[in-house]
């Protein structure tokens, strides 16, 4: 798209956001190539946290991490590392940098609203009002393992659960008056009588009754980003929700249905159409030409689907162990073991497992794939591959259609894996006029363009 065909879009003047993703686990980082860095050391943080302000991006997104991942009752060995508390490393990385917005992947299930919304409340003064909170809901009985109650939570039960914690989280951000606090030493008492109200809830999932303890931030409160893709995960965000995530942002078209399915969300909520920011998570992997971005992403994938994490995927797709087979060889001849779901080791759905497989054998066939080249064809699709300028002009049509509103970025390096989209991107995109060329805020709330907090 140029300059001579914006009239003719919907939303000439828009602009895209950026986030980073910090996973830290699994086999999308690729951790054993030489160039690679640390997942665990403060500074390989703080190197993308500052490469992303450098590209003047709204939000470092950091994951959560209650558990060492397990898969089928074990430690999945293939993308273990260990993760700090993403408030606790988001408090140090506050300190370094000034303007990058700064979100915590905090769980539902296994937090207490009290607690968890003080600690968000928290890094949202600390940061002077750049701070973000990335609402999830664990779906699996091995993390709960590590807590009293234990177990896990239905599905729906989830998003109720989720739901009234936000609620909550929201009421302990409000609770203390515009001016409560003293603002002088001769004031007879450190904040206005009746300016800091109690929260109080009695309910199946709460039970809490106290005085918050910190006022409200520059931004009001952190900004609420949620990534659900079923019904009741887009309902949710329709009526709750700052920012969604989605896994919708490679195909146009797919992502332009995602986008006004969540719009029509919206409006049956009651928001208007532009209360929601949609970003959703990808790649970027970028070339001097569009073959030579073809060989890089070919390479990545190699990096990424080693043969033993190949096996893994498949593995858990026929519902047995597959270690020790050849990954460069065919796909296993036995079929799948479909057994019933029971919530205890991760999300995995059961249902479509024979059509799956069929189709899996049908396509290696015809393709002469072997197991590992089959995962990395018909497992996810990760983003976008191209030329600084080539992608510059797509993503320019995607937020001038409406299909997205940004991106969240999954570096497939760490740390150093956004240079490139900082360096060549960036510019790219600021010569469309599609993206900032300076902050013009401070707080996270301003980056997105997100109205105030009432």
């Amino acid at each position: 798209m140029t300059r001579a065909d914006v009239n003719d879009v919907p939303r000439p003047d828009a602009q895209l956001h950026f986030g980073v993703f910090f996973q830290g686990v699994n086999h999308w980082t690729i951790w054993s190539d030489p160039s690679s860095g640390s997942q665990i050391d403060p500074a390989s943080f703080l190197r993308v946290a500052r490469t992303a302000e450098r590209g003047f991006f709204d939000a470092f997104f950091l994951g959560d991490g209650l558990r060492l991942r397990e898969s089928e009752g074990g430690v999945h060995e293939l993308d273990v590392a260990g993760r700090p508390d993403s408030i606790v490393q988001l408090s140090a990385i506050a300190a370094a940098t000034e303007r990058i917005g700064l979100v915590s992947t905090s769980n539902t299930t296994f937090n207490e609203p009290g607690d968890l919304a003080r600690r968000l409340a928290g890094l949202d003064l600390l940061s002077g009002g750049r701070a973000g909170w990335n609402v999830v809901t664990t779906h699996n009985a091995w993390t709960g393992e590590n807590f009293r109650r234990g177990g896990f939570l239905d599905h729906a039960d989830r998003y109720r659960r989720a739901e009234e914690f936000l609620s909550l989280a929201r009421a302990v951000w409000n609770g203390w008056a515009e001016g409560a606090a003293a603002g002088s030493a001769e004031a007879r008492s450190w904040s206005v009588p009746g300016s800091v109200g109690r929260v109080s809830s009695q309910s199946d999932h709460f039970d809490i009754d106290l005085a918050p303890t910190l006022p409200r931030s520059r931004q009001g409160h952190p900004v609420i980003f949620q990534a659900g893709d079923s019904a009741e995960g887009r309902d949710f965000a329709a009526r709750n929700v700052d920012v969604i995530f989605s896994a919708h942002g490679t195909d146009f078209d797919d992502a332009l249905a995602f986008a006004e399915d969540v719009r029509a969300r919206l409006r049956a909520a009651g928001r208007a159409e532009d209360a929601l920011r949609i970003l959703p998570g990808t790649e970027i992997i970028i070339g001097a030409t569009e073959k030579e971005a073809e060989e890089k992403a070919r390479w990545v994938r190699l990096e990424q689907v080693t043969p033993a994490v190949a096996l893994g995927i498949a593995s858990r797709l026929w519902g047995f162990d597959l270690a020790g087979r050849d990954a460069d060889g065919p796909l296993p001849a036995e079929d799948p073991v479909v057994a019933a779901y029971d919530g205890k080791f991760g999300t995995r759905q059961l249902g479509e497992t024979l059509a799956t497989v069929a189709e899996w054998r049908a396509r290696a066939e015809a393709n002469g794939w072997s197991l590992r080249e089959t995962v990395i064809e018909l497992g996810p699709q990760r983003g976008h591959v191209g030329t600084p300028a080539g992608l510059a002009e797509r993503f320019a049509r995607f937020a001038r259609y409406g299909a997205v509103d940004g991106f969240n970025i999954s570096p497939y390096l760490v740390p150093d894996g956004l240079d490139d989209i900082v360096d060549l991107l960036v510019p790219e995109l600021q010569e469309r006029g599609v993206y900032r060329t300076a902050y013009t805020g401070t707080t996270l709330r301003e980056h997105l363009g997100l109205a105030p907090v009432a």
